[in-house]
C-alpha cells in the first residue's frame, strides 16, 4: 500500500475588481500583512499573509486567464496546496478524478499545476508554497516561502486611492 500524498492548504485566491481595495480591507479588518504586488501574464493583484497561509487577491486580465470564471467574476477563485511532490500528488489527484487545467503536471519543481475537482472548483498544487506562506509552522521540518517583499511603483496611485478609500469607510469603534 502506497501512501497518499498530503497537501498543505496555504493558499487561497480571491477573484475581485480592484485588488488593493480589498486588500487595504483586509489589512485594516484583520490586520493582515501585505507580502507582494504582482501584475503577470494571467492577472495584477496583491498578496497578503496571516503568517501562515498567502491570500492572492487577483483581478484576472482576460476570460482565457481567469481559468474559466471569466475576467469579471467576483469571489473565491482557487485554493492551493502545498506538497511534497508535485508530480506524484498530480498523478494521485488525477486519478482520484481531477482534471489538468494548467501548469506543466511533470516538473518536479511545478508552480501552481492548477486542476478542477469534481464540482469544478479549481485547486493548484505547489512544490514550493507562496509569499508570507509556511508549509508545516511548529514542525522542526517546517519550510518558509522566501519572501519577495516587493511593491511595484506602477501601483502607487492604486495603492494610496485604496488606502485613502478605507480610512473614509473606517468608523469609530465603539465598546
Amino acid at each position: 500500500m502506497t501512501d497518499k500524498p498530503k497537501g498543505r492548504l496555504r493558499h487561497v485566491a480571491l477573484s475581485v475588481a480592484d485588488p488593493w481595495e480589498t486588500a487595504a480591507f483586509y489589512q485594516e479588518a484583520l490586520g493582515l500583512e501585505e507580502v507582494a504586488e504582482i501584475d503577470g501574464e494571467l492577472a495584477e493583484g496583491v498578496f497578503l499573509t496571516d503568517g501562515v497561509v498567502n491570500l492572492a487577491i487577483l483581478h484576472f486580465k482576460s476570460d482565457e486567464a481567469s481559468q474559466g470564471t471569466g475576467k469579471d467574476f467576483v469571489g473565491l477563485h482557487h485554493i492551493g496546496f502545498w506538497v511534497d511532490d508535485v508530480v506524484a500528488t498530480g498523478k494521485h489527484v488525477r486519478n482520484s478524478g481531477a482534471t489538468w487545467i494548467m501548469g506543466d503536471p511533470n516538473n518536479p519543481d511545478g508552480y501552481e499545476v492548477k486542476h478542477t475537482d469534481l464540482s469544478g472548483i479549481i485547486f493548484d498544487i505547489a512544490a514550493h508554497g507562496w509569499a508570507g506562506s509556511q508549509k508545516r509552522p511548529g514542525e522542526p521540518e517546517n519550510e518558509v516561502h522566501p519572501n519577495p517583499r516587493r511593491r511595484l511603483a506602477k501601483f502607487d496611485a492604486r495603492r494610496e486611492a485604496a488606502r485613502r478609500a478605507q480610512a473614509s469607510r473606517k468608523v469609530a469603534e465603539t465598546v
